[in-house]
């Protein structure tokens, strides 16, 4: 599974396709160009550093959701976004089943630096399901739904009017905590990091290289030099 897993990283890294040598060209067509044994060599050694990365994070990671928080669906599915257009970014959600499922997009996995960054990101995402934060932001949406409704209601609105207050209130309870929960999740995320043998710290030099969202009022993300406070603080409490 985990040789499969490498191949399919691979493939999406660099391109990869089944040798057009193989099929017959048609009439005319342009033979296709030589694979590039740098790129392909780049995009071997990028992919098998990610599936070590797996490999290590996820049975930590697991193994606090089931033995220390006693949540019952803990197997991480790890997936990879194809779309070679999709921005570096990484999520967690959930299938149909409430499976917990992590999505990395090829180009971030291609932009960390080192196995630190992925594991911090990984232990990041994780850390969101571990401490609920999908069902708790549906609370806090459909409670924000639920008062401006009320409100609205009471103000004489109606129809769409009345929707459109109750859509906006959804989305500010949404975003309410959503700063709070990802500093949670970074406290968490370096817990899961260093148990998993690697550098938490190190990991989180990735928030200098993204754009930082500043301090927003409702954003959905904290300013990055907050970030990386915290994960230093949760890292020195560790000893590292």
């Amino acid at each position: 599974m985990r040789s499969l897993f490498v191949f399919m990283v691979l493939g999406l890294l660099a391109g990869c396709s089944v040798p057009m040598s193989n099929f017959p060209a048609p009439t005319g067509a342009p033979s296709a160009p030589p694979a590039d044994p740098a790129l392909e060599a780049r995009a071997e050694a990028v992919a098998r550093r990610f599936v070590a990365v797996v490999d290590q994070v996820e049975p930590v990671a697991e193994n606090i959701c089931r033995n220390e928080i006693g949540l019952r669906k803990c197997d991480f599915r790890i997936m990879v976004d194809a779309d070679p257009h999709s921005p570096p970014n990484a999520f967690q959600t959930e299938d149909n089943w409430g499976r917990p499922v992590i999505v990395f997009t090829v180009a971030l996995i291609a932009d960390a630096r080192n196995e630190d960054e992925l594991a911090f990101v990984l232990g990041h995402e994780t850390a969101h399901h571990l401490m609920g934060h999908i069902d708790r932001s549906n609370q806090s949406a459909q409670a924000g739904a639920l008062i401006f409704g009320n409100l609205a209601s009471a103000s004489g609105l109606k129809d769409q009017d009345l929707e459109e207050a109750v859509n906006l209130g959804a989305q500010f309870g949404a975003r309410f905590y959503a700063k709070d929960y990802e500093l949670e999740a970074d406290r968490l995320g370096t817990l899961i990091t260093y148990r998993a043998g690697f550098d938490p710290v190190r990991g989180a030099e990735f928030f200098g290289r993204i754009p930082d969202p500043g301090d927003k009022f409702l954003g959905t993300h904290p300013p990055n030099s907050e970030r990386i406070r915290v994960v230093r603080e949760a890292a020195a409490e560790l000893g590292v």
